[in-house]
């Protein structure tokens, strides 16, 4: 287990001790098995009390620290595993909080279960626990041996611990060469230039490696080794990491999306603050561009408006950037442990995003906006509108996650994206007319998500629409474009049907190719440390 949180923040520990026990134990035991398995485990733990509350969050207050880590041990020991390897499961925890967790994890081993842990700065009755001890400096074996004859061994290569010093300091003191005892070995005098205290802790590394390497533990563990491996082949190249599931792809598919929904119902900045904002930019899109009238500014209303949708929804899509970056430590954790695929959390996490996050918000955007602008009154336009706008938020979103599924700072991700969508927004078709592009450089527009979707929502608005109906003939400016097809014309833009479903067909080919991008990055990036 790593020293971080592997547990979900918006769920109780009842749920995530079920869901590790739902995907991490053999599909021959049963469910109701696997429940009363995590209702003894809960009992074990000692979190009865605490088993329907809420692990905790930022935004939500949870259970305790010392609940938070005991549960996070059951999330490993549900599988009952023969050995436990903790890393540094008192970080963050208070003196007492730290000793229940020991004194826990202590009558576990009484009961047959090997703990191997890493632990920083105990104290005294924290180390009075350990039945085993080692010792490291530098990646160098100084001590590996019973815990309770550790202090005999250094007292013996000449290194004695003060009468109420705590042992582990002690230790630590020693291999640092800070200890007090040392002074009366080196006897020289306190006052030391840098380049001698270097000297004088290489020289007691050097010293303590070679006391060891000397003493009766290292031959014992020395032959113990030799025991283990003899007979057994020895390879020069270390096997690669398979990862081994206990459950089919569906099973997988159905726990992790069940979980992520319930995440983000749970999770009010991502759920309920989305709607919220999306209903108010749309009352102020839909009042600032109220009632749009079919004439000359009629025109340049509808362009603007339009723009402003797309860019809104390319930069509304910024939002799933820290759909892989935040649950990065939890995912790299279920992973290696055989929680599920990549293929499994991948598929969730698209599903849940867009599914909650762009296609409500888009459906409410349309439903509120479209009629108060008064856009053009046809059913067919209105849901080509609809189909519109969420296909523009769903390639942003994969375009996002493509930028953003290797990196491990959402700020960083935020500057790859914005400098992205604002080099988009230059060949959308509004600042610059497309068409009189240079050709070197008029390429670049295929790569522009807000062109494929203004093109699509231009067609559909501006085709049959008369700009000027109620202006006299011979008073009608020459440079107006009277009827919309005649304006998308002089725009460069083919309105025929084919001319307005590939700018769907285009945006529909960039999700796929982003969302590839995504999942490879997200399938081969560093998982193992």
């Amino acid at each position: 287990m790593v020293s971080d949180d592997v547990v979900m923040g918006t769920l109780t520990v009842r749920e995530n001790l079920t869901f590790s026990a739902a995907l991490r134990l053999p599909s021959t035991i049963t469910q109701q098995e696997k429940d009363q398995k995590v209702t003894k485990l809960i009992q074990e733990l000692g979190l009865g009390r605490v088993a329907d509350s809420k692990v905790g969050t930022q935004l939500i207050r949870g259970i305790s620290g010392g609940e938070r880590k005991r549960t996070n041990i059951g999330m490993e020991l549900i599988i009952d595993p023969p050995v436990l390897f903790l890393d540094e499961p008192t970080t963050g925890l208070d003196a007492s909080t730290a000793n229940s967790v020991l004194l826990l994890l202590k009558r576990m081993s009484n009961h047959g279960r090997t703990i191997i842990l890493s632990i920083h700065q105990p104290r005294y009755t924290i180390y009075r626990l350990f039945d085993s001890l080692t010792l490291l400096v530098n990646g160098k074996q100084v001590y590996h041996g019973p815990a309770q004859r550790a202090l005999d061994y250094f007292s013996d290569i000449g290194y004695t611990c003060e009468a109420h010093n705590n042992p582990a300091d002690f230790f630590l003191d020693v291999i640092n060469g800070d200890s007090t005892a040392l002074s009366s070995l080196q006897g020289e005098d306190s006052a030391q230039d840098l380049d001698s205290v270097t000297k004088s802790r290489r020289g007691i590394e050097d010293k303590l490696v070679e006391e060891y390497r000397s003493c009766q533990y290292f031959k014992q563990t020395k032959e113990e080794l030799e025991r283990i491996v003899e007979g057994k082949q020895t390879t020069k190249f270390s096997p690669s990491r398979t990862i081994t599931y206990n459950t089919g792809f569906l099973t997988q598919f159905r726990w992790v999306l069940k979980r992520t929904f319930r995440n983000l119902i749970l999770n009010p900045q991502t759920s309920i603050a989305q709607v919220v904002v999306t209903i108010f930019l749309a009352l102020i899109v839909g009042a600032l561009f109220f009632e749009i009238k079919e004439d000359e500014n009629g025109i340049q209303n509808r362009l603007g408006c339009l723009f402003f949708i797309v860019t809104n929804q390319c930069f509304g899509s910024l939002s799933a950037a820290e759909l892989f970056i935040t649950e990065r430590k939890l995912f790299t954790h279920e992973y290696i442990s055989g929680y599920y695929r990549v293929s499994v959390y991948f598929l969730c996490k698209i599903l849940s995003d867009i599914i909650t996050l762009r296609t409500i918000p888009a459906i409410i955007f349309s439903c509120v906006a479209y009629f108060m602008i008064g856009l053009k009154f046809t059913v067919e336009a209105f849901f080509t509108f609809m189909f519109t706008v969420a296909l523009v938020a769903y390639t942003a979103t994969s375009m996002v996650m493509a930028i953003s599924a290797d990196q491990t700072v959402v700020a960083i991700a935020n500057i790859y994206m914005t400098i992205s969508f604002v080099f988009m927004m230059i060949f959308a078709g509004l600042l610059v007319n497309v068409s009189s592009i240079v050709s070197w450089l008029s390429w670049l527009k295929f790569f522009s998500i807000p062109r494929y979707g203004l093109s699509a929502l231009q067609i559909n608005e501006f085709t049959g629409l008369n700009f000027c109906s109620g202006l006299n003939g011979t008073i009608i400016p020459p440079v107006i474009s009277c009827t919309g097809e005649a304006y998308l014309e002089k725009q460069g833009i083919d309105y025929s049907t084919w001319g307005l479903w590939q700018n769907h067909l285009a945006l529909i080919i960039m999700i796929f190719c982003f969302l590839s991008i995504a999942y490879l990055k997200l399938r081969f990036i560093k998982k193992f440390t």
